[in-house]
């Protein structure tokens, strides 16, 4: 399947490069600079299906929101059912103000209150090589959200509490580069649409940037420089590790991180990759998560977490939670198991995981399903044995905790 995916993006990208071309070099220049700007802000992720022979942006990806489900939009330029009939204006007004062809206010799904940052001159870029993409006639039915969130006048209330709208001003007593990373991060590359808590209606938690949310019942985790539960042990190039090839000595990428290292992160070049590790390891951001005292070992959980450890996982993960680089995560002073949330612990133990093939890194270990030989109960011991031993520290892991996911897994 990604073969022919590849395959067939590799014709489109042909023909892109061919009418660019007969358009003049600048034009070629602007539409390539339009295609990378595009991956990096992970269009695809939302407007690509990943259904078989589904074509580049013609939409219908599903996203699930607490409200109800949202589909991403055809973005090609067929005029009946993509956007066609836009001018670049329309396409403006909807990066930096959330408002569509014809006066349409958009939800929140698509990350407006981050793209409002990018630069006209980028978001010119991006119309341009949307411009060349094939026009796929595709109707897609966006909004399926119940009443009363399908009406979309309520939009406007939403946005006066949780967008605020303007390009992203350089700061003078920054570098270059780390000015090009905070652009990224808070622009373009909208990690804090995953990353950031949400609020009762969605919006983004501002005073909580970048400390972890729970998103489709994944943990975005806590990417701030926080010691405990963020990224401040990872180094500069520890972080362009992890976003060029989907894994380093921390950790490898699974879940909505996974499909975004193979989809955008894999394909930045090394000096936005280093821009972003710059600006996050000194973007002033920290959760304040602090390590509580770990479970002891005599606890009941713990000691029967442990013999499970030993039969299940320790073959994979080392009796002493250090994983093998590059083909089993570490768990020892993990960061991401001393989360506040264990949702995506449950959920691999649970479903299992595959993560990431990149071009640097094509070998992809599996994680299997525990799901059919492992009660509530089990799971939930040997989660709170892991997140308490070999220095890390993190609350219980409870069954009622594992039954409501296993239950939201199986619907």
């Amino acid at each position: 399947m990604k073969t022919l995916a590849s395959f067939s993006l590799g014709l489109v990208a042909l023909t892109l490069s061919g009418l660019a071309h007969a358009a003049g070099d600048g034009a070629f220049e602007q539409v390539e600079r339009g295609r990378y700007l595009a991956t990096v802000g992970d269009c695809a992720a939302c407007h690509t299906a990943s259904t078989p022979n589904a074509k580049p942006f013609a939409g219908g990806v599903p996203i699930e929101t607490p409200f109800g489900r949202l589909v991403g939009a055809n973005i090609t330029p067929d005029p009946e059912t993509g956007i066609g009939k836009w001018s670049f204006d329309d396409f403006q007004r909807a990066m930096s103000e959330g408002i569509g062809h014809g006066g349409k206010r958009l939800y929140g799904a698509m990350p407006f209150t981050a793209y409002t940052k990018v630069t006209r001159e980028d978001n010119a870029a991006i119309w341009a090589y949307l411009q060349t993409v094939q026009p796929v006639h595709n109707e897609i039915e966006s909004n399926q959200l119940p009443f009363p969130f399908n009406i979309r006048t309520s939009l406007m209330g939403w946005n006066w509490l949780n967008f605020t709208k303007g390009e992203y001003k350089p700061k003078m007593d920054k570098s270059a580069e780390w000015n090009r990373g905070a652009y990224l991060v808070e622009g373009l590359g909208h990690c804090g649409t995953c990353h950031t808590p949400k609020n009762l209606i969605g919006g983004d938690k501002d005073s909580q940037f970048l400390q972890g949310a729970v998103i489709e019942n994944w943990v975005a985790p806590d990417i701030t420089v926080n010691q405990h539960t963020g990224i401040g042990k990872w180094t500069e190039e520890d972080l362009m590790q992890y976003l060029k090839t989907g894994a380093n000595r921390f950790d490898i990428a699974s879940g909505p991180m996974a499909e975004e290292v193979d989809h955008s992160s894999q394909h930045w070049t090394d000096a936005d990759l280093k821009a972003v590790a710059v600006y996050l390891k000194d973007s002033g951001h920290d959760s304040g998560s602090k390590a509580p005292e770990p479970i002891k070992a005599d606890d009941k959980a713990m000691i029967a977490g442990k013999q499970i450890y030993a039969d299940r996982c320790s073959a994979c993960h080392t009796p002493n939670g250090q994983g093998q680089e590059g083909l089993f995560p570490r768990l020892a002073d993990s960061a991401l198991i001393n989360q506040d949330h264990a949702t995506s612990l449950i959920r691999v133990v649970l479903a299992g995981s595959r993560p990431v093939a990149t071009k640097t890194a094509p070998t992809a270990p599996s994680m299997p399903s525990f799901d059919g030989v492992m009660s509530d109960q089990d799971v939930a011991n040997v989660l709170t044995y892991i997140r308490n031993s070999w220095g890390n520290s993190a609350s219980a892991v409870s069954s009622s905790d594992v039954k409501d996911l296993r239950a939201e897994l199986k619907k």
